[in-house]
């Protein structure tokens, strides 16, 4: 049975990801990975995107409209469809991940909820965390921590260091490449060991980051992230001479878990193909 680890890289541009993703571009290039052009959904902002890649249904359906619009979702989504079959879901994430999709009706409490295990909601296993500048190497940390105790069938990593630099700093600064570069070298580390464990491996983010350190609207280095898909039920090679929607993410995760797609996702339609 298959099992998926999605990595949502929060704030990560399409062209420093190219830049810094060093093993999973190798991968790409001797057709041991696939990469795509994804075109991030609008607004281009973190709790609507999260819960676009999520669900796989723009913001005008899912209803999440703003960062500061806070509600549980109300949708289908890689969590929840991943419980409803019966499987273990896990998720070391930013604390909005745990208003959205553990179903608790109110804000995130960190003396409460930053640790959630055997967990009703929608993620079984969480450990959260709320400051910005909570480092990626201990986020890494705790997500194959959840990794290694609970062996979660779908489990989310989602870093913040990206976004946190290219806020203070803007697209194009030392220290957002060099948070990128962090980023990826944690995933070069331990994606051997994702491998040998048995999961396929889906790298992407949720918006990028403009010269401004701003994310909000229909700009290309807002909205354009990499996508890559380490595994052995995709074609491999690079898919990036045009943009891919953003509603494939979902779909893509569903197909790789071997799950049916939420009611409401759109047809899987990767352009390289996916082997069914």
């Amino acid at each position: 049975m298959s099992k998926v680890i999605l990595v949502l890289i929060d704030g990560l541009g399409f062209e420093e990801s190219t830049a810094a993703a060093g093993l999973l571009e190798h991968l790409v290039e001797y057709r041991q990975a696939a990469k795509y052009r994804i075109q991030g959904e609008l607004p281009s902002v973190s709790r609507p995107m999260y819960e676009t890649v999520m669900t796989g249904l723009p913001v005008s359906e899912h209803g999440i409209v703003s960062n500061n619009y806070v509600r549980s979702s109300e949708c289908e989504n890689l969590f929840s469809l991943t419980r409803k079959a019966g499987r273990v879901t896990a998720a070391a994430a930013y604390s909005w991940m745990s208003e959205l999709y553990q179903h608790k009706g109110g804000p995130y409490d960190p003396l409460l909820d930053r640790y959630q295990f055997d967990s009703d909601g929608d993620i079984q296993h969480g450990i959260f965390y709320h400051a910005d500048e909570y480092p990626d190497a201990y986020l890494y940390f705790d997500g194959d921590y959840l990794r290694r105790t609970y062996h979660p069938d779908f489990l989310l990593f989602h870093p913040m260091g990206c976004d946190h630099a290219g806020h203070l700093f803007c697209k194009g600064s030392r220290e957002y490449r060099g948070a990128a570069v962090g980023s990826y070298d944690a995933i070069a580390s331990l994606l051997p060991s994702w491998r040998k464990d048995g999961y396929d491996v889906v790298v992407t983010a949720d918006h990028g980051m403009d010269q401004f350190g701003s994310h909000t609207g229909n700009t290309p280095l807002q909205r354009e992230v990499a996508l890559y898909i380490v595994s052995d039920q995709v074609e491999k090679g690079d898919f990036t001479d045009r943009a891919t929607s953003q509603l494939q993410v979902a779909p893509l995760c569903c197909s790789l878990l071997g799950l049916a797609p939420g009611s409401r996702m759109r047809s899987l339609n990767l352009k390289g193909g996916a082997n069914s």
